[in-house]
């Protein structure tokens, strides 16, 4: 092993000691399922907005935003991102506050249990169908995440990807299960600070060996449709591909997905203070909009590195790798720049853990909480209840590993058809629920169950026919969902009197 690697894994090895030790520290205010799946309702506002965000991005940010510009522009990652600055910030704006005080009223720690309690669902068919939806899309979710570690590991240390892949995921099953969503949040608001320092210091260094900013942008502006937003550029041919209208409305798409993800809707729901969100919204909102840029910026610097002939270049998927590289030439400088270099990568680390540990205690609650207890009316005390929600937690993370054993399965193809599953079957439901009195429990299950339908019917049977269908599946099973949820609902019995009292009071 060299110095320069000695040098990463000394600042690797110790962020993941920091992150099981936090878990340690916050297991004793673990008294109740709430404490362990909503952290007692307690969460501050810098924490909810930097955990939502840390759970939101995942490695997407640091190697997917860069690997989009590095390859073909600005056009895919721009669009992107203005779809995922949009989404984040309406998000919070008609979502947190609402949700925080319906949940509250409600007494429902999990978003299932939310549906159920709003529309009066007695025989817990919402909470049911719920909980099964963030099973099926969150368990090979959390796959991904733990393939994305092992992945990371075996690449720059040239260790066995199994070995790696598993005790990545046990530090996670660590921290998670011993101190629950208090845990997650806390070590997200770290990971936040690593990511974001990760970012800066990937983009100074590359803008540096490129020669600078301006040096960086001239190197690229020779590149046919690189620097537009109404083209991008293909690598292979040398030449602009127009990117239209239609290309544009299903990119902006990825936004309408934040109005139904659990473990951001989690965040909202934990908050201590709901007069407190708006300060959460500003953080939350300037971070991902500035993250995303500086993500954008590194895979142009990246290209101009590339140009330099510092690092090789990038084709397909491994052109989400860029950041890795510019990381690797940046450790060759010493066993400080090494150091540093080992920071960065961990926030490569920290963008998948950050994710993962939201993800586990989701698809725990689900099992544990919304099956188990609110379907089967299993009753159990705390302690029991507690101890229930770890076993299901270890239980889920064995399966997710199981399934992230093929080290060749890809993790960005699970992150968009996952994220796509949420948006759809919860998001309409979610917004529905809160703006519309006369939505009922029947629309609101049809919403769901047409919703995460639809994602599959349109990724494996409609998209690939190509052309105008050529739509990323979470548009057209939003829509889809939205509709049948509001058509079901008209032509069934209204909601009763104390349901729209509640939601006449929540108003």
């Amino acid at each position: 092993m060299t110095t320069a690697q000695i040098g990463i894994l000394i600042v690797m090895v110790a962020y993941l000691a920091g992150m099981m030790w936090i878990g340690v520290k916050v297991s004793d205010r673990n008294k109740t399922a709430g404490d362990f799946y909503l952290g007692g309702r307690r969460l501050g506002p810098l924490v909810t907005a930097m955990s939502a965000e840390a759970s939101d991005m995942s490695s997407y940010l640091l190697m997917g935003l860069p690997g989009l510009a590095y390859l073909s522009g600005l056009a895919d990652v721009g669009w992107t991102a203005v779809g995922l600055a949009a989404g984040t910030y309406l998000n919070w704006l008609i979502v947190a506050r609402k949700l925080r005080r319906y949940t509250e009223k409600l007494g429902a720690i999990t978003v299932p249990e939310f549906f159920s309690k709003r529309y009066g669902d007695k025989k817990n068919l919402l909470t049911l169908a719920g909980a099964l939806i963030i099973i099926v899309f969150f368990v090979p979710y959390t796959a991904s995440g733990f393939a994305a570690c092992g992945k990371l590991f075996s690449a720059l240390f040239g260790v066995n990807y199994y070995a790696a892949m598993v005790v990545s995921a046990a530090v996670i099953i660590f921290y998670t299960s011993t101190g629950g969503f208090l845990a997650a949040s806390l070590t997200d608001l770290i990971q936040s600070i690593i990511m974001t320092a990760a970012l800066i210091i990937v983009l100074l260094f590359a803008l540096d060996k490129a020669g600078g900013a301006a040096a960086a942008a001239a190197g690229v502006r020779s590149l046919p449709g690189y620097l537009s937003l109404t083209q991008s550029y293909d690598p292979v041919s040398g030449a602009a591909k127009p990117y239209g209208l239609l290309t544009i409305v299903s990119t902006l798409a990825w936004g309408l997905g934040y109005f139904g993800m659990p473990h951001i809707l989690l965040r909202f729901m934990a908050i201590e203070d709901e007069k407190k969100l708006s300060v959460s919204r500003r953080v939350a909102s300037v971070w991902a909009l500035l993250a995303m840029g500086i993500a954008a910026a590194i895979g142009v610097a990246g290209l101009g590195m590339t140009k330099e002939g510092l690092i090789a270049p990038l084709s397909g998927s491994a052109s989400e790798t860029v950041i890795v590289e510019i990381t690797g030439n940046l450790a060759q400088h010493g066993i400080l720049a090494a150091l540093v270099a080992g920071i960065v990568l961990s926030g490569i680390l920290a963008s998948t853990m950050s994710t993962s540990d939201s993800q586990l205690l989701a698809a725990s609650s689900s099992v544990s909480n919304d099956i188990l207890t609110r379907f089967f009316h299993r009753e159990m005390s705390e302690k029991r209840t507690l101890l229930v929600s770890r076993i299901t937690l270890f239980i889920i993370s064995l399966v997710a590993i199981f399934l992230a054993w093929n080290p060749d399965s890809s993790v960005f193809g699970i992150v968009s058809f996952a994220w796509a599953g949420f948006g759809a079957a919860f998001g309409p439901v979610v917004l529905l629920a809160l703006y519309w009195r006369r939505s009922n429990g029947a629309g609101a299950l049809a919403g769901i169950l047409s919703g995460g339908l639809m994602v599959f019917v349109w990724k494996f049977a409609v998209r690939p026919l190509g052309g105008v269908w050529n739509i990323y599946e979470l548009l057209p099973a939003f829509l889809t969902a939205l509709a049948v949820n509001v058509a079901v609902s008209l032509v069934t019995a209204p909601p009763d009197s104390r349901i729209t009292e509640d939601f006449d009071r929540v108003k």
